[in-house]
């Protein structure tokens, strides 16, 4: 009798945690989103040509979320980061929003002096680059 208690008192407690992966999106956000960016700033190195990377923070829906990949896309003077994430199966994972902070480096070889603006998930930030950022003899 007591080994059967124990059983049914683990089936109810693993049932709970693969209950807590799901939970509801917080409101204002996607049911579906997985990730979700709080601030992304712009660090730019101190080399030349210059180099640029953008630390994004923000949590992730849950422990199941893990960030497989960043994608930049750059429209203008604007970068767009998205995320690809994969979600675990069969795991038992921390129920509850999970903080993360991604360094994503940006291609910024190439570009002339300007303002840059960088976003991601609703968050942006910009830079400005003082001077043309080419390598030197290739002006």
């Amino acid at each position: 009798m007591v080994k059967r208690v124990r059983t049914v008192l683990a089936l109810v407690v693993l049932a709970g945690a693969l209950v807590g992966c799901g939970g509801q999106a917080p409101a204002g956000q996607d049911e579906d989103a997985e990730v979700i960016v709080e601030s992304v700033d712009a660090l730019i190195m101190e080399s030349f040509p210059v180099q640029v990377n953008a630390v994004v923070t923000g949590t992730l829906f849950d422990g199941c979320v893990e960030i497989e990949n960043a994608i930049v896309e750059r429209d203008g003077s604007t970068f767009r980061i998205d995320f690809e994430t994969e979600r675990l199966i069969d795991a038992l994972c921390q129920p509850g929003r999970v903080p993360f902070e991604q360094v994503v480096p940006l291609d910024v070889l190439g570009l002339e002096a300007g303002t840059y603006t960088v976003e991601a998930g609703g968050a942006s930030t910009t830079f400005t680059l003082d001077v043309d950022n080419t390598p030197l003899g290739e002006e």
